[in-house]
């Protein structure tokens, strides 16, 4: 009995756009709450928004894989236990709801399912942008940033991108050859392209050109690998870019103790970075 009552208080939040929501009423609530607190943080510039929304998840527990719940797809709304991922969406979802003066529950799952899927819809696990430079070249398609790597100083490269098919143990969701079938197709289709990337020993040179509020991307020497992780880019104190993120290191939000170009240094087979600018 107490595990049916668990599986409807896990699914409690309402089906939106035709799609299921993963959500315990403490997430809605601190969704809610979440509204509630960056209200009167928005600015002229947008970048120096998403920073401030973001330093308010500061301490927030690093916790991985929290999307891989269940045998379907759904959309997970999770707001206490972050990766690095997860924060860069949640952030940037609401940022555009201060922006768009929409603050709602409704309103909050509708902009995290655009960000977090291909041409915004939840259409199984494979329309979930796995890969993160598909994830900012589908979220520039839609408008929602700009990738500025190519401005600042990067240059092409090409990457065989085949991670998850040629490691199908390590995603559950894999099993499924329909799944895997779609996921292959995704990196044929990454690979049919180019990656633009900033060398690390460029970055310190060009950290001018780089915005608070800028998305970064750390590039990667790692077999058929595109990205290994991200947050945003913020300007501190010392007059240098700090990564503010969700931290395999402390294992929870935070500012990088060292400048971006510093810190980078300290991230085994990182090869540099991509830049996108929110809109």
């Amino acid at each position: 009995m107490k595990s049916f009552i668990f599986a409807i208080a896990l699914f409690v939040c309402a089906i939106t756009t035709a799609q299921q929501i993963t959500c315990t009423p403490a997430d809605k609530q601190a969704v809610e709450n979440k509204l509630l607190e960056i209200d009167g943080l928005l600015e002229d510039d947008f970048g120096k928004t998403l920073a401030a929304i973001g330093k308010t998840f500061l301490e927030t527990p690093y916790v991985a894989k929290t999307l891989e719940i269940g045998d379907t797809e759904t959309l997970v709304v999770n707001l206490r236990g972050l990766d690095c991922t997860t924060f860069v969406e949640n952030v940037l979802a609401f940022g555009n709801l201060l922006r768009n003066g929409e603050p709602s529950f409704d309103a909050f799952t509708g902009a995290l399912e655009t960000i977090r899927y291909k041409d915004g819809k939840l259409s199984g696990y494979a329309s979930r942008l796995h890969y993160f430079s598909e994830w900012i070249a589908n979220n520039e398609k839609k408008g929602l940033l700009r990738d500025i790597t190519s401005e600042i100083g990067g240059t092409e490269v090409k990457k065989e991108i085949n991670f998850m098919s040629t490691h199908r143990d390590l995603y559950p969701f894999l099993a499924d050859d329909t799944n895997y079938e779609k996921i292959k197709a995704s990196e044929q289709y990454l690979n049919n392209g180019s990656i633009c990337m900033l060398p690390q020993d460029q970055i310190a040179a060009n950290e001018h050109l780089i915005q608070t509020g800028d998305i970064i991307a750390l590039t990667t020497s790692i077999d058929g690998l595109d990205i290994t992780h991200t947050g945003f880019a913020t300007w501190e104190k010392d007059g240098r870019i700090h990564l503010l993120h969700a931290s395999t290191g402390s294992m929870k939000v935070e500012v990088s103790k060292l400048p971006l170009a510093d810190y980078l240094k300290g991230i085994k087979k990182n090869t540099g970075i991509m830049v996108a600018r929110p809109q």
